[in-house]
């Protein structure tokens, strides 16, 4: 992975190649950001940089024996440390390098979905644990093989478990001169505060609409996809491409978004918990996918209401849906639903019985959405 392979995050990669030539790199840095805007690429890349013997133009050659390894995911000098779950008796990263490589290799904006979809996780939740910290002391103690550093690249350091993160912290406050650690979150609020203030941070921000929606017209998408998952994506191209490739999962959510917010409003109990029940045989994954989706929709109808076309981010077809929807969405539930829609996701994320969560959630779902507003508003059975 080279810099010119890097859609976008120019004034970072700037700050990086600078660091990096002045020869005053720091011991710890924390990329933050959303999934899917390069995070992990670039990190890649840096790691590149810092370990090609044949630097030009502002960016790695990619034909020295450092960069060839880099690419081939084997320098010796590279370490990558990420969530993992414990079976078939795996403790660390590198019991799972296998799908590892398959992830970075065809999934480089790193979905996290993709990845628990390759390690078979199921309904565990994978994580960093005290002995993959254990395991990094070990080789950090160690002299670099054949570089002059020795470079961890820690995906989802969030995911760390308690024990872990004050291990890793001990070797970060302690740091050896040959090591550099590249930690790559998705969520840094769940890092250690103290772990945070011990590394040089660079916030990567999502990517422009109009540059996601150039990229996938490049990769033959229709015009007219490319222009609504650019809209919808967040900036994330990782989940541009997704919702260009796959925009059946998009329409499925949809219809389903409709079909549950009708039946909440009509207070038809039987309806919801037939979907209910139907939603949650999706599994886990597309279950949080869809609750997503939810949070979405409720903050984009609240915005369609200011009447700021520009600030709105749906496709034509949610937009025709919200112009009877978005006035039942406003100032007297709109924090509600979002909070009862984020505790929703956290109970599924923490395993809790999906029909039992969806019903619970649906129900609640009609009585906010038929709290009341100054104004008359249309029967939602109308829309």
């Amino acid at each position: 992975m080279r810099f010119a392979d890097i859609t976008g995050h120019e004034e970072i990669i700037d700050s990086l190649k600078g660091l990096t030539l002045s020869g005053k790199l720091p011991h710890a840095f924390l990329f933050s950001g959303i999934s899917g805007i390069g995070k992990m690429r670039t990190a890649r890349a840096f790691a590149q940089f810092i370990h090609c013997r044949n630097k030009t133009d502002g960016d790695s050659c990619g034909k020295c024996p450092s960069c060839l390894q880099h690419q081939k995911h084997n320098n010796p000098d590279l370490h990558f440390i990420y969530p993992i779950v414990k079976k078939e008796g795996a403790l660390i990263s590198k019991d799972m390098i296998e799908p590892w490589r398959e992830m970075i290799t065809d999934y480089s904006y790193m979905p996290p979905e993709k990845w628990n979809e390759l390690i078979k996780a199921g309904n565990s939740q994978p994580a960093i644990f005290v002995n993959e910290s254990e395991e990094i002391i070990s080789r950090a103690a160690l002299s670099a093989y054949q570089e002059d550093f020795k470079i961890f690249i820690i995906w989802l350091p969030e995911k760390m478990r308690t024990e872990a993160a004050n291990k890793l912290l001990k070797v970060i406050e302690e740091p050896f001169e040959d090591t550099i650690f590249i930690l790559v979150s998705n969520n840094d609020n769940k890092i250690l505060p103290t772990i945070q203030s011990r590394t040089q941070r660079f916030n990567f921000k999502p990517l422009p609409e109009t540059q996601l929606k150039s990229l996938l017209l490049k990769m033959g998408v229709d015009s007219d996809i490319a222009a609504d998952a650019a809209r919808i994506s967040e900036g994330s191209l990782q989940k541009a491409d997704e919702i260009a490739c796959h925009p059946e999962e998009l329409i499925e959510f949809s219809n389903l978004f409709k079909d549950i917010m009708r039946a909440a409003y009509a207070l038809n109990a039987k309806s919801l918990k037939l979907l209910s029940e139907n939603v949650a045989g999706f599994g886990r994954e597309k279950i949080l996918r869809l609750l997503a989706y939810f949070g979405r929709m409720v903050r984009e109808n609240y915005i369609y209401n200011l009447n700021e076309s520009s600030l709105v981010m749906m496709t034509q077809e949610e937009m025709e849906f919200s112009k009877r929807f978005a006035p039942f969405i406003h100032d007297g539930n709109v924090e509600r639903l979002s909070e009862e829609t984020s505790r929703a996701a956290q109970d599924i994320e923490r395993n809790g019985n999906s029909k039992i969560v969806l019903f619970d959630f649906f129900l609640l779902l009609s009585r906010l959405v038929r709290m009341p507003k100054t104004t008359i508003l249309p029967g939602l059975e109308e829309i």
